[in-house]
């Protein structure tokens, strides 16, 4: 069965909830987990030539140190239940490129991935990171929700 399972983990409520039910499922199986969060980077191109000068360095620390938070939340759940646990914390644009990016470079047998089941005009404009992992991916997916 699966022996190594990649968690992403935006701290949401649901996405806890999925990483509970992943180290769960990880100790019944006898699995380990990595679980990764992901410090996206400022979302807007800055221009220099129009004078947008931006010293982002405040926000991309305070990203990083979230997406710490979120991994070392999931280490806590996983070594409550004795579950192996390898933590990532990285930066990116998208999210699902570095989901996909790490489960390849971790050998990850699947992907289990909350969703938080937008509909209509929110999943039209906010995405969802897990339909971009669904339509890349060439592991196997489980979706949480």
């Amino acid at each position: 069965m699966f022996k190594k399972i990649l968690v992403p983990t935006d701290g949401s409520p649901v996405s806890e909830k999925s990483a509970r039910a992943a180290i769960d499922f990880a100790a019944a199986t006898g699995a380990s987990v990595v679980a990764l969060s992901v410090a996206q980077l400022y979302p807007y191109m800055l221009m220099p030539e129009a004078g947008a000068m931006v010293d982002l360095s405040a926000y991309e620390e305070a990203q990083d140190q979230t997406a710490k938070k979120h991994v070392d939340t999931v280490k806590k759940m996983a070594a409550d239940a004795k579950v192996a646990c390898e933590t990532i914390a990285t930066r990116g644009v998208h999210p699902y490129e570095e989901i996909l990016a790490t489960a390849s470079d971790k050998h990850c047998d699947v992907i289990w991935i909350a969703s938080h089941g937008r509909r209509g005009l929110d999943k039209l404009l906010l995405g969802s990171e897990t339909q971009r992992v669904l339509a890349h991916t060439t592991i196997p997916i489980i979706v949480y929700r």
